[in-house]
């Protein structure tokens, strides 16, 4: 069976002249007028960036947070337009779900640049990676899932992380959820728990030699 070919964390042969190493963080789901704001204070205040993968119908309705996204020093990558299982979808729906996606993004904040793509529940297939590649779109996976959706407890996200986390590792948190999730879904503690774990981890890894950085152009 071929192994199919996304990025799930990159390489850290050397690290910077501090001895540190790379980390990618990396959130899901949104943009949430409820949640995402308190991601960003959270990024800001530790000026760290982070890689946003949106949802398409949540960016058209959230142009301010993406916009702000982007003017804070953040990526943004295409989650598809509705967040439906691409591994079950027919070839009309693939290519609807991730180019409608881009041109939502692209319209909301033109200045956005569009390099990557994360195929909801990481269910990828040759043919949701071709679709992707044909967008321009490298094809973003994690290696690090502490599954904050499921709202474990601040500390189980924290040790979650700190025990997976090593050089060049892609970590997967949510500032958001997908719309079939979104009912039960609408209080505003939807993502309290990864706000505060997102608090104490960026120290945390600071003072075990990592430095969270943006994606690198190249890979």
């Amino acid at each position: 069976m071929r192994r199919l070919n996304y990025l799930s964390e990159l390489r850290s042969e050397c690290a910077d002249g501090r001895g540190h190493h790379s980390v990618y963080l990396t959130f899901d789901d949104g943009p949430n007028p409820r949640c995402t704001p308190d991601i960003l204070d959270v990024l800001a205040e530790h000026r760290v960036p982070a890689t946003f993968c949106v949802i398409g119908a949540y960016a058209a309705n959230e142009p301010e947070l993406i916009q702000r996204m982007i003017a804070e020093g953040h990526e943004v990558a295409n989650h598809t337009m509705t967040h439906p299982d691409l591994s079950r979808s027919e070839s009309g729906e693939i290519q609807r779900e991730i180019l409608w996606a881009n041109r939502v993004i692209r319209m909301t904040c033109p200045q956005a640049l569009l390099r990557h793509m994360r195929a909801p529940y990481g269910s990828w297939t040759e043919e949701v990676l071709t679709t992707a590649a044909r967008a321009g779109l490298a094809a973003l996976h994690w290696s690090v899932d502490p599954r904050d959706w499921s709202r474990p407890g601040v500390d189980a996200i924290v040790d979650a992380v700190l025990s997976s986390v090593r050089p060049g590792a892609i970590v997967l948190l949510h500032d958001g959820c997908p719309p079939s999730e979104l009912a039960p879904c609408t209080h505003a503690g939807l993502r309290d728990q990864t706000v505060v774990a997102l608090a104490r981890l960026i120290p945390e890894l600071h003072s075990r030699g990592f430095t969270i950085r943006s994606l690198p152009q190249h890979h």
